[in-house]
């Protein structure tokens, strides 16, 4: 008697995604968000922020001075743009771009400013790859960083780790085997997996010097530091503000959505994952340790990565999550008609309003 045929196309046993999907239940996570009151919301802050610290990893670097030393400055007309070398550990120096407003005559709030993939920050400071200046904005990040220090803040952005000045020379291992390049994201994203941390552990961890830096400077009002991303800076900003509560206000950009339907669902860089991140449940619940601190979604109708029903689905989340600290409404979005790129068209002004700018600096 002949064997039934199998369905290879019908048959999802044979796939391993059928058993992972079977074991992806955010509502039963044991770090997901269940708080009914604030008094809750605060114990499960504390509770959860210690444990994503410790899933993120690498909070343990051997600390060292910052040693900030400017190597870098150019009068760009109507304010000032500084590059400054830090070292964030023992073993790690950071490249920074400080853009400040002329005219200031008092402290100002200053915006940590994350920039995405592509070649670095230099895409954010109006500079072309080469380091050639570029006056008109381009590409996807649309000279953010060079829009807010001209909407009045003082800005600090870095070169995110395994991007332009940070990227990782290990081509010449791949030179004489014939094989693709895989990008310094990928190859650190192991190396960081294999030693029990992730690459987002070590950039939150320079973000976390940087802010200590850049709330020493002068020009800065110490309590109105904000943050703003796109893309893999849109994720970077998003947990850096969810691990620490001196950013007072944040716009995620090209990010903010489901994990379900955008990060697991499709192909991303594996600088996006963090192995047992399903134990905080959703992308709404690590919201949670945003609020009630103002957050602002920024998300282009035409994002193929960050579909928009995902977007939605996860504001709504996010919203009721707020709403246990009495503040719905300081979850907001830019829905704009665009792809996967800035949009700038709220973000600026939303920023201003709750970090202080139109009170603080300029006269």
């Amino acid at each position: 008697m002949s064997s039934p045929v199998l369905d290879f196309k019908l048959e999802k046993r044979l796939q391993p995604a059928k058993l992972l999907w079977a074991r992806y239940r955010p509502g039963d996570a044991p770090f997901r968000f269940t708080a009914r009151t604030p008094a809750e919301a605060a114990r499960w802050q504390a509770r959860t922020r210690a444990a994503l610290t410790a899933a993120l990893g690498f909070a343990d670097l051997a600390p060292a001075a910052l040693s900030p030393r400017r190597i870098e400055r150019v009068d760009k007309g109507d304010y000032v743009r500084e590059k400054i070398l830090l070292r964030t550990s023992r073993d790690s120096l950071m490249p920074v771009y400080l853009l400040i407003p002329k005219g200031l005559r008092r402290p100002t709030p200053a915006i940590l400013a994350f920039h995405g993939h592509g070649y670095g920050v230099k895409d954010i400071v109006g500079l072309w790859e080469n380091g050639e200046e570029r006056n008109t904005p381009d590409g996807y990040h649309k000279d953010f960083g060079v829009a807010l220090c001209r909407r009045g803040f003082v800005v600090a952005a870095p070169e995110i780790s395994c991007f332009g000045e940070r990227q990782s020379d290990f081509a010449w291992l791949y030179k004489g085997l014939g094989s693709p390049v895989p990008s310094t994201c990928t190859q650190s994203a192991f190396l960081a997996s294999h030693l029990g941390g992730t690459v987002l552990g070590l950039r939150i961890q320079d973000a976390r010097k940087l802010a200590d830096y850049l709330l020493a400077r002068p020009e800065v009002k110490g309590a109105a530091l904000g943050a703003m991303g796109i893309s893999g800076g849109g994720m970077h900003t998003f947990f850096s503000a969810c691990l620490d509560p001196r950013i007072k206000a944040c716009v995620v950009s090209g990010y903010f959505s489901t994990f379900r339907d955008s990060i697991l669902a499709m192909h991303h860089c594996p600088c996006n994952f963090v192995p047992g991140l399903g134990r905080f449940g959703e992308m709404s619940d690590l919201a949670g340790l945003i609020a009630p601190r103002p957050m602002l979604v920024e998300a282009g109708i035409r994002d193929p990565i960050f579909p928009l029903p995902a977007v939605k689905k996860g504001l709504a989340a996010a919203r009721r999550v707020y709403a246990r600290f009495d503040a719905a409404t300081q979850v907001a979005s830019d829905i704009f008609d665009g792809r996967h790129q800035i949009s700038g068209r709220r973000a600026y002004d939303f920023l201003a309003t709750h970090l202080g700018l139109n009170a603080s600096a300029q006269g």
